[in-house]
């Protein structure tokens, strides 16, 4: 590794956060005065495997902490550990994270402790409840508190920093990176790889509902409620196919294979590598999620989202009639996919393709200011 240059660590440890780094590592690569060290610490071992094959990116140091049955405790010692021990060997100039996983809280407080400059891409996001979700509110709090660098996606997101005392020299809007790999993704016109879900997916006679929900503050009760309203939307409308990709976490999968598995209409494949999720999204009529990245990527796409959360740390899609939030309420889930679904007109107001969180330049945006920061 070449000395004369700064060493820029690029920390990763989920599936989110590698497609979201993802342009932000690209960037940084094109830059001779700057040398990105990649770290997955693996938190989500396959999951985060696929998008580092679809983007073809160099992973130099893998901790590779994912085991069964692992829980936060885990998860932030052997990250903290790991993640210390490479930063006390490498020096780097600065440490980049992205987002709210533990992953990126856990690599911005092992800088904090060595005095290592932090940029906190994704900064700024906030729902007001640090239980909703968890714990990813309260880690990006603690991140954008520790951050020498913050890059809020938007003026809200811009806003709620400065409302909460940071210095706004520090805070740089660029737009969210998904944005840029969403683009580039659909720009390789992927097919989906499953020959049986592409004739799901492409069928003309069938509406494609896509389905994402795994986040920790819905198991239990709240996910069997939400199982339920599909089924029931399944069992009345047979002008449609959902497809719901299932999590690996066995809180998730376990009650999701349990209660759908046979039903008509319902297709449940193992968890997709982004480009044929990316494929898979662009075919949709209508999209339930309560995936963050999601919200930001569909109405890039024209396509409706239902939020399957309380609150949402993502309002600027909201207030642009791009998506709504309905929670796990089996009730209101079943009404707000029924009118999208009957009432063409609701659906025309949805369905209009909006780039509310970027228009695909984040990654360069970054990249730009951390090297200014750098030479100065």
């Amino acid at each position: 590794m070449d000395s004369r240059k700064h060493k820029i660590f690029a920390i990763i440890g989920t599936r989110p956060d590698a497609i979201k780094m993802a342009p932000v590592i690209k960037a940084l690569e094109q830059i001779d005065d700057l040398e990105p060290i990649v770290i997955a610490t693996a938190q989500h071992r396959q999951m985060l495997d696929q998008v580092l094959s679809a983007f073809e990116l160099r992973v130099h140091y893998d901790l590779n902490i994912m085991k069964e049955g692992q829980d936060l405790d885990y998860i932030t010692i052997e990250s903290l550990k790991g993640l210390g021990r490479l930063m006390d060997e490498e020096k780097p100039s600065m440490v980049v994270v992205q987002g709210d996983t533990t992953t990126s809280f856990v690599g911005g407080l092992a800088a904090f402790y060595r005095n290592i400059p932090v940029a906190h891409v994704e900064a700024g996001l906030r729902t007001g409840d640090l239980r909703q979700p968890f714990p990813e509110e309260a880690n990006r709090r603690l991140l954008d508190a520790i951050s020498e660098l913050l890059f809020p996606p938007t003026e809200k997101a811009l806003k709620n920093l400065l409302n909460e005392g940071i210095d706004p020299k520090k805070c740089t809007v660029t737009g969210n990176t998904a944005i840029d790999a969403l683009l580039w993704m659909v720009s390789k016109a992927h097919k989906i790889s499953d020959p049986e879900l592409e004739k799901v997916a492409s069928d003309p006679e069938k509406k494609l509902i896509l389905v994402t929900a795994h986040r920790r503050e819905s198991f239990g009760k709240p996910l069997e409620e939400f199982v339920d309203a599909l089924k029931e939307l399944a069992e009345r409308f047979d002008n449609i196919n959902i497809v719901y990709p299932v999590h690996m976490n066995p809180n998730v999968n376990n009650v999701v294979r349990e209660k759908l598995t046979g039903i008509k209409g319902i297709y449940l494949p193992k968890p997709l590598d982004y480009p044929d999720f990316v494929a898979l999204m662009s075919k949709a009529y209508l999209i339930l999620t309560d995936s963050g990245g999601i919200q930001e990527e569909a109405p890039a796409l024209g396509i409706p989202v239902l939020v399957l959360r309380q609150v949402t740390e993502r309002p600027e899609g909201v207030e642009a009639g791009a998506a709504k939030v309905v929670g796990m309420n089996k009730k209101k889930i079943v009404e707000e996919t029924e009118r999208l679904l009957t009432d063409p007109n609701e659906y025309r107001k949805m369905a209009k393709k909006r780039f509310i969180y970027g228009d695909g330049k984040a990654g360069k945006r970054i990249v730009k200011r951390i090297l200014d920061y750098l030479q100065k």
